[in-house]
């Protein structure tokens, strides 16, 4: 509700001067206009206060098929605690509002925030849910080795997206799949979006990503690499990369990541819980 009151104000915020304009409102007018939003923004903020809204203590915002939501949602799960899926259309959050994904909402009493990155996320669930009653974090708990591998592993999905970008960016239905232009839990208007803005967020992600001939091989190599050296590793009959019995949170992101290609069961869940139309 607080976000539904903040993007109406928003909304009538950038209407301002067509008001003004339209209705030739004097500067005595229009001072009173921006008065008026001041109010109405620090009314939004009290109501927070006076009237909290019911919404989970967890929310998990996603996007369809992407490898480092997985990674977040997978160690989540495994942790046994409650949270709400929040899926978003495609590459649009990122591109026009600056808001990558996976990002979790946190709610404590009556304040929110919000945490984005799946290393950040997974270290915020380490250090919030450690020792607490029914809740398992043992997995996530962030030695030396276990980062410095996070880090070898977020490089390889980097090198994943440029990869998967280089082949599938030029199909445009198959994109707009992977995108959740099916999913029914994705707003109607951001599916709407997304095949209006289908040019531009494929210009855009060529350049951000550089999705080149050259870029795509040095990927490869660098995929290649990685995932040799893993099967090496595992080939002593070993339950966890890094040694040992006990899977931890790298094992998980090594899987889900790699999940983007053999695309196990119930693999990329853009649409809550529920599955995406065929």
């Amino acid at each position: 509700m607080i976000d539904k009151r903040i993007l109406l104000h928003t909304t009538f915020l950038f209407l301002l001067p067509l008001v003004v304009a339209v209705w030739g409102l004097s500067v005595v007018s229009a001072i009173g206009l921006v008065l008026f939003m001041l109010l109405w923004r620090w009314m939004i903020s009290l109501s927070a206060f006076v009237f909290p809204e019911r919404v989970p203590a967890l929310v998990l915002e996603t996007i369809s098929a992407s490898h480092f939501v997985e990674k977040v949602r997978w160690n989540l799960d495994r942790t046994g605690l409650e949270y709400v899926e929040k899926p978003s259309g495609g590459t649009l959050s990122a591109y026009f509002a600056g808001r990558t994904v996976p990002r979790l909402r946190i709610r404590t009493g009556a304040t929110r925030a919000q945490i984005a990155n799946s290393p950040e996320i997974l270290r915020f669930l380490w250090g919030a849910y450690s020792g607490v009653a029914d809740v398992d974090v043992s997995h996530l708990e962030p030695t030396p080795e276990r980062l410095e591998l996070e880090k070898r592993l977020d490089r390889y999905g980097v090198n994943l997206q440029v990869w998967l970008y280089y082949h599938v960016l030029a199909d445009r239905t198959l994109t707009l799949r992977l995108w959740g232009m099916h999913c029914a839990d994705v707003p109607v208007w951001q599916r709407v979006l997304l095949r209006i803005l289908f040019p531009l967020q494929a210009f855009l992600i060529r350049k951000s990503f550089r999705i080149t001939a050259e870029n795509y091989a040095r990927a490869q190599h660098s995929i290649d690499e990685l995932l040799a050296e893993t099967e090496a590793t595992l080939s002593d009959g070993r339950a966890s990369i890094l040694g040992g019995e006990a899977t931890n949170f790298t094992d998980i992101a090594f899987a889900a990541m790699t999940g983007l290609w053999l695309q196990p069961r119930e693999y990329a869940r853009p649409c809550g819980r529920r599955a995406c139309a065929p």
